[in-house]
């Protein structure tokens, strides 16, 4: 039975939330439905970069603590309000939409404690909206061992097998940190966070040029990469190990660049990010025959370049070329999870997050 799917993420980026509606059922897409975005204002933004600093000291997943209620108000109110937006705009009515996947705002990723945390108040949201919202998505893995991260490497699958070209295939998702779903046909699924994404950049764009981030990578493009300081940096244990592995925003935070000009130090960080994820080539099976890039990182086009030099022979393609909404892939990633999740079918996998076994997840948040 195919579902009517409302998808909401609000990435590690913390630049908004993102909606978008699919039709599924679970296992292919039926249809992509419009989208939308509600950015976060520059004081839910600071907001929640104190939710991020406080959150460093929890050991329990359900409390908030100080500034983490608030933050927690903040963003189920932002995803209500996204959702009232994207109704009214394309004259839909509640009863249109069979579920909504709520990813929430992930403000602490620690798999090795068994911990991660997703700020975001399902049950208020779903009597807010008058739909069933279907949310958090990784606590069941993360308790049985697994990474907890990425999860959307079976909707990568979903979209990469309606493409009929050769593999292996990789998607990477450039969002705060970047992650890639490695998809050799039907069998193979493998999926891993590769290291940085944006989160190094935009903090340090937002430090030395009150900017949010690198608008295409035009600044990033002024500069002159250091090369040394990006082996150095590759050289972290992380990233040398095998797939599955995860990581938190704040993972690489300690990494000083030193005393560098603005555009220097751009480059440096963007050409750090492509260059980790060209590292783990040598750690999958075989050497892909093309990337498609997709996330916040598909519009920095010197992003696209670096990644481009470091590949070798392979294609590198921003998801918009294929058609796909690169930047509502996640939030359709989440409807299709969703959907899934009804149906008790797997969102993760022993290859993607390291979990013993195939896991569904997920908890329904009735209005």
């Amino acid at each position: 039975m195919m579902l009517t799917a409302l998808g909401l993420m609000s990435g590690t980026s913390l630049d908004g939330v993102d909606v978008a509606l699919i039709e599924t059922d679970g296992k292919q897409v039926k249809a992509f439905g419009p989208s939308g975005y509600r950015p976060y204002s520059p004081a839910e933004r600071n907001l929640l970069r104190q939710a991020l600093s406080e959150a460093v000291h929890l050991s329990q997943r359900e409390a908030r603590p100080g500034i983490l209620a608030e933050a927690e108000r903040a963003v189920t109110l932002a995803h209500a309000e996204a959702v009232a937006a994207f109704i009214a705009q394309n004259r839909m009515k509640p009863e249109d939409i069979d579920i909504v996947g709520f990813h929430g705002q992930t403000v602490l990723h620690r798999p090795e404690r068994r911990l991660t945390v997703q700020i975001g108040d399902a049950p208020a949201l779903a009597k807010a909206i008058h739909i069933p919202v279907m949310h958090d998505f990784r606590a069941a893995d993360v308790e049985a061992g697994g990474q907890g991260a990425p999860f959307v490497p079976v909707y990568h699958r979903a979209l990469a097998n309606s493409l009929e070209r050769e593999g292996p295939i990789v998607v990477v998702n450039i969002g705060g940190v970047s992650n890639i779903t490695y998809i050799d046909g039907n069998d193979t699924l493998i999926a891993c966070d590769t290291g940085p994404g944006n989160a190094l950049l935009d903090d340090f764009m937002y430090r030395t040029m009150n900017q949010a981030f690198d608008t295409e990578g035009k600044f990033a493009a002024l500069g002159k990469a250091d090369e040394a300081w990006i082996a150095r940096a590759l050289e972290l244990p992380f990233f040398a190990s095998p797939p599955p592995k995860s990581l938190d925003r704040n993972d690489f935070a300690a990494l000083k660049l030193g005393d560098v000009l603005p555009a220097d130090g751009a480059a440096t960080l963007t050409a750090f990010t492509a260059a980790a994820i060209a590292r783990i080539i040598s750690l999958l099976p075989r050497r892909p025959r093309s990337w498609i890039v997709c996330g916040g990182g598909a519009r920095n086009l010197t992003m696209l370049r670096m990644l481009r030099e470091r590949v070798g022979t392979a294609t590198v393609e921003a998801a918009e070329a294929l058609g796909w909404a690169s930047d509502a892939i996640e939030a359709q990633a989440f409807g299709f999870l969703a959907a899934r999740g009804l149906k008790g079918l797997p969102l993760s996998y022993p290859a993607t997050t390291g979990v013993p076994m195939p896991m569904t997840g997920g908890v329904i948040a009735r209005p």
